[in-house]
């Protein structure tokens, strides 16, 4: 086994008991941190990162590591999302557009502090559903924004379903 570095002692339990069970199926695979990387769609650096518990791993990495280990990648997975729950966060800084913790966003919405601590890339939540839950702005400006994304992305849908007709009728026809 390999002799890991001590966990920081501020994780809550859930978080220990996930990163030290993401060790031990980590050294049950015999793999150097090199060869981990070479087989999965993550770096050594990732690795590292991921099993000292400064970063919490994405669920597709835990996924790769039960895949190269043999073992059932679901019993894991729910374990990262505890662990992912319970980690502790740190406030990066919200790309253009996002509401700002308690604040005012880029475009002048408040969320009244429901993303205060949330990471940039929210591993559990996929960015549409955070856009999707995201209160529709007050201000006129922003308001006209918003409606004028969200027509866009109709519009875009629209295309595409005629795109795909044309296909299926196109098809049919030379049938």
């Amino acid at each position: 086994m390999s002799a890991w570095q001590s966990l920081p002692a501020d994780h809550p339990p859930e978080v220990a008991h996930f990163v030290e069970q993401l060790r031990l199926l980590k050294d049950r695979t015999g793999l150097s941190l090199v060869a981990l990387g070479e087989r999965t769609a993550y770096s050594k650096s990732s690795w590292h990162r991921y099993l000292n518990a400064t970063q919490p791993p994405p669920r597709q990495a835990v996924v790769a590591l039960c895949r190269v280990a043999g073992t059932d990648a679901e019993r894991f997975c729910v374990r990262w999302e505890l662990a992912v729950r319970a980690w502790p966060r740190t406030v990066a800084p919200a790309p253009a557009g996002v509401p700002v913790a308690g604040g005012e966003g880029a475009n002048g919405a408040t969320d009244g502090g429901k993303y205060e601590g949330a990471y940039e890339d929210v591993p559990t939540v996929p960015w549409w559903d955070l856009l999707a839950e995201a209160p529709e702005p007050e201000s006129a400006p922003a308001r006209a924004s918003w409606a004028a994304s969200h027509r866009l992305l109709l519009y875009a849908l629209v295309l595409v379903l005629v795109l795909l007709l044309t296909a299926v009728v196109g098809a049919v026809t030379l049938a």
